[in-house]
This record gives structure tokens, sequence and C-alpha cells, in this order.
């Protein structure tokens, strides 16, 4: 699973590859368009909210951190060790009838 000081490692060195899911999901984004400089910022903020190990080609984690301008993001990276390339699976807002605190899904 990708750490947050992986990912971190992987945007101070530009090795950051964004899917095409991610490109998506960030451009119709219903809380407003996502931008990379948010996902960036948001990176150097992150905590670890969930692992998902037996994803494909990579493990990948679910983040959660925060803008500059205070807004939420979780983004899902999966992590290619040899590489050392972060890869944003998908970048969203989390939605507050969904999520308390941004942190847990509402039950």
């Amino acid at each position: 699973m990708p750490s947050v000081e992986d990912v971190r490692i992987a945007f101070e060195t530009d090795r950051v590859l964004y899917s095409q899911h991610a490109r998506h999901e960030m451009r119709d984004e219903p809380f407003g368009r996502i931008r990379e400089h948010e996902v960036s910022e948001a990176v150097f903020t992150a905590e670890q909210l969930d692992d998902y190990p037996d994803e494909e080609p990579y493990p990948s984690s679910l983040f959660l951190g925060w803008t500059a301008a205070s807004r939420p993001l979780h983004f899902v990276v999966s992590y290619d060790q040899e590489a050392g390339l972060a890869i944003i699976v998908t970048a969203y807002e989390p939605d507050p009838r969904l999520w308390s605190n941004s942190r847990e899904r509402k039950k």
C-alpha cells in the first residue's frame, strides 16, 4: 500500500500520473471542478483513511487531505514502488450526506 510519505515524495519529484478516470471525476465533480494543484495541496495535509490491498495492478489507499482553501478532498492512490510513481485513481470532494467529518462513511 502507498504510504502518505510515498505519495508526498512522488508529488515532490513530479512522479505522478492521473488516470483517465481520475481526470473525468475531477472535471465533473458535483461540488466544483478539482484542479491538479488542489490535489497536490491536499497531499501535503493528507491522512490515510483506508487500504485496498487487492487492487490490481497495484494496491491502493484512500486519503483525505485539505486544499489551501480548506476544501476537503478524497483521493485514491496506487503506487508503483519500482518507478516511485503515484497513480491517482480518483479524486473527489466527500459528500457530507455520505461522510461524517469527511473521514467516516455514514451508516
